[in-house]
Parts: structure tokens; sequence; C-alpha cells
């Protein structure tokens, strides 16, 4: 059974911390610190309302009240009779095209963007094979951090040839959104997943535990003629994810 008494110390200490915010949202930043830092896992079933109430010495309603906002955030899944549960990462499904924030929006999560880059520059060879292209073709390159609930869950880069897009700046937080406007279409696409520990650009976008290694998604994305739209690299949190590929 799982040591809870380094949480319930933590708890104590912020909940005794001489501030203005409500205990419950103080409660509700410790729990989503402890899962950002690994300290809480998939699946570990926590203390009950009861006991964290009596070992905390705050009332049960306070209690009830975090791990309510908890579940409504997604970091947690209430079940009568059986307790709270870290709640699972995020699914995202390998096989289907929908693009990153359509299925963190199918999830009840709330997708976010932030740009890095969008130029166009000549591709390389192995860009250029992957996107049936000459070596030295125009494409754009689009570098993004994303988001879910506000937290960093994922560097991306695309390249995308640069046919396909008129104006870059129409591009907000989806690519295919953008996509579909044009009436482009992605039907298929390719993965290829490997894993390895962050570098120092990826822990510096995206704040990582130590042992915390990040999953590498190479994917193409093709239309209904089989032709390159996209090809892309996210380097994402592997204790954020799920990837579905069936």
């Amino acid at each position: 059974m799982k040591d809870f008494a380094p949480l319930l110390d933590r708890l104590k200490l912020q909940l005794t911390a001489r501030e203005k915010k409500p205990l419950y949202q103080r409660f509700v930043a410790v729990i989503k610190n402890e899962v950002l830092q690994g300290s809480l896992r998939q699946d570990d079933i926590l203390p009950s309302e009861r006991e964290f109430s009596q070992q905390l010495q705050i009332s049960r309603i306070t209690v009830r009240k975090a791990l309510a906002e908890l579940e409504k955030e997604g970091v947690v899944v209430r079940a009568r009779g059986y307790g709270t549960q870290i709640a699972s990462p995020m699914e995202y499904s390998l096989k289907e095209p929908k693009g990153f924030s359509r299925q963190v929006l199918m999830k009840g999560k709330t997708p976010a963007t932030t740009w890095i880059n969008k130029s166009v520059v000549p591709c390389d060879k192995e860009i250029a094979g992957w996107l049936k292209l000459e070596p030295g073709s125009d494409v754009f390159l689009l570098k993004r951090i994303r988001y879910v609930d506000d937290q960093a869950v994922s560097i991306e880069e695309s390249w995308v040839p640069a046919a396909l897009i008129d104006r870059v700046e129409d591009i907000d937080i989806s690519l295919y959104d953008y996509f579909l406007q044009r009436n482009i279409r992605p039907v298929q696409t390719k993965s290829r997943v490997s894993a390895r520990m962050p570098d120092e650009d990826i822990r510096s976008h995206i704040s990582l535990p130590d042992n915390v290694p990040i999953l590498v998604i190479s994917q193409l994305a093709l239309d209904e003629q089989a032709t390159p739209l996209e090809y892309s690299i996210s380097y994402c949190r592997s204790d954020m994810y799920t990837f579905i590929a069936e």
C-alpha cells in the first residue's frame, strides 16, 4: 500500500500557511503538483474523505469540494465504493488523423498552443522524402508547445508543403482545422513511436520530473489520394499520454 505520509505533510504545510486562497483550492494545487512531479501516478488510490479530514484537521466538506474540483479537471476519477483514483493519462489516437486539439476537446479538456516558429524553410533530404518533394523545396516549419488544461505536455515540429498554406497567420491552435477550412482532409496517418530521456531544449519548455522519459512520435498525415500533407515529430510527456494504435 502506498505511503501517503509525505503527501499529507505537504498538504498540512500548505493548508496551515497564511494565505487568502481558500483551503480547497490549496488542497487542489498540492495534488496537481504531486501528479506533475510524479509523486502521484496513474491508478494511485487516494485516502478517503474521512481520512483526509482527520489527518489534516479540516472539514469533510472542504475535502469533498477539493476532490470534486480535481475530478472536474480530470486529475482524479471517483467511484462509489471504490474511492478516489489518480486518472489515467490522456488517450491519443495514432490511427485517426483528428489532430491534437480536437482529441483533447473530445476528452473534455482544454487545448492551447504557444507558437515558437512559423516560417518557410528549404526542406532537407529526409523531410523531402517523407513529403515526396524535391530536396530544397519550400516547406513551412511549424514549431509549438502543446498544452492541456494550461499544463505543457508536448513540443511538436511539423513540416508542411508551402503550397498547402496561404496565410500562416491564419493557423491558430489547430493546423487540422485550418486544413478543413481549405477542404484539405487528412484521412490516414503513419506513425512511429520511440522513447528517450529529454534534453535541455525540451526541459526548457516543459517541466519534467527527473525520471520521466519522453515519447517521440513521428507521424505522416496523408489525404485520400495518399498525398503527404504533414510530417511531424512530437516530444510528449510519457506520464501524461496513453497512445492508442488500433
